[in-house]
Formats: structure tokens, C-alpha cells, sequence
């Protein structure tokens, strides 16, 4: 699952996000102990509930239970983390704000939720309706709009700040300490967008496990149909937010080289770094309607992504599933003493129109990634031939629109993208050139 989702550097499921540390984060998480239902009230009630109406108080338990445990995870986050940073001056109240954006109002919000479960559970622990709280509170979610829409921004952000010592040294600290559960700050900042997504999932569990005469049947009925609707609702607005930031922080060699098809552009199909035959790394960004192959460079202390070529129109766009060991390496000596890692999983790209033609072979870290971005290329060139690449829904078809940025989430991440030199003209080495002394600089990894 992932939706709204950031590419992040260790993703877990959605737009899950991984931990990033200098020294390497632990290499397990500690999750907190389920519980039970049966486990926690009074097991004599068993007796007199059917095996169907048990099922049905477990999953109502489960969505009281998780209510508890985020709202103690946003208490976390805000005393753990931003209070200290605040007031040991490790990062501004500006930087804190950008980085947890509305997180504070979050938090009575479920408390709110939390509260009308409590009150309707009765002394043995079973809950007799649940349909009608659940249709009058999750409107309340629609604030979760804005909070979805800055995380692509907050995660850059907290990824440039990591390369300060002392930022980077507390977070360390922090992800040591028994009550990190060793999570890093970033996973605790995505838990509300992953709360969010898993209420459709949450509600279905409990009407799957309710009688068809049951009050709370049709209630629970509205309130699926309600939480689909935000969920889509802001998936659609955080990734036209996505959009906008990549776009403004593109950086154009010369006036050539801008699209309208860019401009244009409401949401990233997918993007991520990936590797040519020369192991040069890029960023390859594809939005609705057209691929734009860049170089990652540090500008302004801001990531930004210089553009190489043209960018391709996806209308046009050639796509060649290659064999492993079918592309050369580049260079006569690497391609001689390569091992069969290296040539693994690229597939190639090529645009040709009039005089005008590019042929870039792309190079993803594994075969499940590789997949990945060739799904997603074919999808773009089926909603551009049918002519609805132009709508923010025609992205993902046949999955919820909260799922499908998180699925790419992975590849965002961790996948390695590259353009093939060996067909680069004078000029084009030229510009090359002069994104070197970018290289110099630090580079700030990012992942949305």
C-alpha cells in the first residue's frame, strides 16, 4: 500500500518512507505488541457471541486500538523531536514548522474519534454500532489536505538538515533510544498519511464481519464511500503539490529545453535515480505526458535537477525491454572486467522526430524496480494515445488513487537511472561538462 505517498529513502509499505542515518539505522524495528479484543476484556464473553460477531468486535478494536497508538505517536513526535530541536536551537521555528506542517491539529482530531468509540463500548468491552460515529466524524479528515500536500516538501527539507552535524547526531540519538522503537523522524511524520489510507481497509474488515440486518450495515456502506472519496480527493491535491515542487526546482541549460508538456504537468507518473551504461547517475522524471531526464545537483544549498536534452513527449516515446547482458558497458576496460551485476536490468528509451533524435539505455537497481518504471512508462503512453494523460485520475487505473504513489514509492528511492552517452553530440557533452563542478558539491538525497 501507498498513496499520497513521498518517495522516501526506505520505504515501507504506501508512501512509506525509510530511515536515513549516517552511521545506518538498526536493522530491525521494533512494532508494538498487538492486542486483542479477547485478550484484553474479559474472555468469559466469548461464550454467547457467535465466531462472525468475534471477528467483528477484533476489528472494531483494531480501529479503537490504532486511534490510541497514533495519537501517542504524534504526542511523540512533537515532544521527542520538535520541542528539543526548538529549544536547543537545533533547527529554526521556520524549519520546524515546514518539516511537521500541521501535525499539532492532527492530534485532537482523533482524540475526537477515540473518545465517541470509548463512549459507546460497553462494560464487557463489545461495541454494538459503530456505522453512524464513523459517518459523522470522517469528514474530518479533509484537513488532512494540507498536511498530505507539504510532506514532499518537509522531506527534502529534513533531508538537507541531516546533513548538519548536529542535527544529525540528535536524530541519531533519538533513533538509539527505546522510545524511538527505532523509527526515524520521517517515519513518524508519514504515520497520520499511512492512518489515512488504511481506513477503507479498516472499515471493510468490520462490514465484512456484519450481519446484512445489521443498523450499522448501510452506515458503514456510507462511510467507505466517504473515506475513498478524501482519500482520492487528497492524493489527487498532494500529488498536483509533488508536481509543482519538482517543476520549480528543474533547472534548464537553455530555453530550448522547456515543454509546455511540463508546464502543463499536474502530477509525476514516477521518478527516480537510475544508471547508463557508463554508470553516469541521473534523475528521470516522468510526468503525464513527457519524460525529462536530469542530473541531481545542489543549487542554492536546494536539490535540483538539471535537465540533459530535450525532454521526450510520451506520445512518441520508443520503450525496448532489454535482456540482461544485451546492453555494452561503456568504456572498453570496465565493459571487459564487468561482472554480470552490472548489466542487469536496463531497458532503453529512444525518441526520434525529424532531426531530432535520443536513445538513452536506463539501468534500474533490480529487476522488481526495472518492472516498475516500465509499467508506468506503458501506462503513460496508453492514457496519451487515448488522450486523458492530461487528467490527474487517468494516473493508476484499476487501483485506488491513495495506493499508487506508493507503490512507485520504492523505485523513487532506491532505483538508478541513466542515459546513454555514447550517442551524445558535442554540445551535449559541453553542457555535460558543466554540471561537474556541481559534482563537487554535496548532494542532498531526497525521496518523496
Amino acid at each position: 500500500q501507498r498513496s499520497i505517498s513521498f518517495r522516501s529513502e526506505s520505504r515501507p509499505e504506501l508512501f512509506s518512507p525509510r530511515p536515513w542515518s549516517r552511521h545506518g539505522p538498526p536493522a530491525s524495528t521494533k512494532r508494538r505488541d498487538s492486542k486483542l479484543w479477547s485478550e484484553t476484556f474479559d474472555v468469559c464473553v466469548n461464550h454467547m457471541l457467535t465466531s462472525k460477531e468475534i471477528k467483528r468486535q477484533e476489528a472494531i478494536f483494531e480501529l479503537s486500538q490504532g486511534e490510541e497508538d497514533l495519537i501517542e505517536d504524534l504526542k511523540l513526535a512533537k515532544k521527542a523531536y520538535h520541542d528539543p530541536m526548538l529549544k536547543l536551537s537545533i533547527m529554526t521555528e521556520q524549519e520546524l514548522n515546514q518539516i511537521f506542517g500541521t501535525l499539532d491539529s492532527l492530534i485532537p482530531l482523533h482524540e475526537d474519534l477515540l473518545r465517541r468509540l470509548q463512549e459507546v463500548r460497553k462494560p464487557d468491552g463489545s461495541t454494538d454500532h459503530v456505522g453512524h460515529i464513523l459517518v459523522g466524524w470522517l469528514p474530518c479528515l479533509n484537513s488532512y489536505d494540507s498536511y498530505c500536500s507539504n510532506q514532499v516538501a518537509a522531506k527534502a527539507l529534513l533531508d538537507h538538515k541531516k546533513q548538519d552535524h548536529r542535527v544529525q547526531d540528535f536524530l541519531q540519538r533519538c533513533l538509539e533510544s527505546p522510545f524511538s522503537r527505532k523509527l526515524d523522524l520521517w517515519n513518524f511524520l508519514d504515520i497520520p498519511r499511512s492512518r489515512l489510507v488504511k481506513y477503507p481497509l479498516l472499515l471493510r474488515e468490520i462490514l465484512r464481519h456484519t450481519p446484512n440486518d445489521h443498523p450499522d450495515q448501510q452506515h458503514l456502506e456510507e462511510a467507505i464511500n466517504i473515506i475513498q472519496g478524501i482519500v482520492a480527493e487528497i492524493n489527487i491535491k498532494t500529488g498536483e503539490s509533488e508536481c509543482r515542487y519538482y517543476k520549480e526546482r528543474l533547472i534548464y541549460l537553455e530555453e530550448g529545453q522547456r515543454d509546455s508538456l511540463i508546464d502543463n504537468s499536474r502530477a509525476v507518473c514516477c521518478h527516480g535515480e537510475l544508471k547508463n551504461n557508463r554508470g553516469v547517475k541521473l534523475h528521470v522524471f516522468l510526468f503525464e505526458e513527457v519524460l525529462v531526464i536530469t542530473r541531481a545537483v545542489t543549487h542554492n544549498e536546494q536539490l535540483c535537477y538539471q535537465l540533459y536534452r530535450q525532454p521526450i513527449p510520451v506520445r512518441e516515446l520508443l520503450l525496448e525491454d532489454l535482456q540482461d547482458g544485451e546492453v555494452r558497458l561503456g568504456g572498453s576496460l570496465r565493459g571487459a572486467f564487468s561482472n554480470n551485476e552490472r548489466i542487469k536490468n536496463f531497458f532503453r528509451v529512444s525518441f526520434k522526430n525529424g532531426s531530432q533524435s535520443q536513445t538513452h539505455s536506463l539501468q534500474a537497481n533490480d529487476s522488481f524496480n526495472k518492472q516498475q518504471w516500465l509499467n508506468c512508462i506503458r501506462q503513460a503512453k496508453e492514457k496519451a494515445a487515448a488522450g486523458t494523460a492530461g487528467t490527474a485520475e487517468a494516473r493508476f487505473p484499476g487501483c485506488p488513487r491513495a495506493e499508487a504513489p506508493e507503490r512507485m514509492e520504492q523505485s523513487d528511492c532506491e532505483s538508478d537511472c541513466s542515459m546513454d552517452t555514447s550517442e551524445l553530440g558535442a554540445a551535449d557533452c559541453e553542457r555535460m561538462e558543466q554540471t561537474n563542478s556541481w559534482d563537487s558539491q554535496k548532494q542532498i538525497e531526497t525521496n518523496v
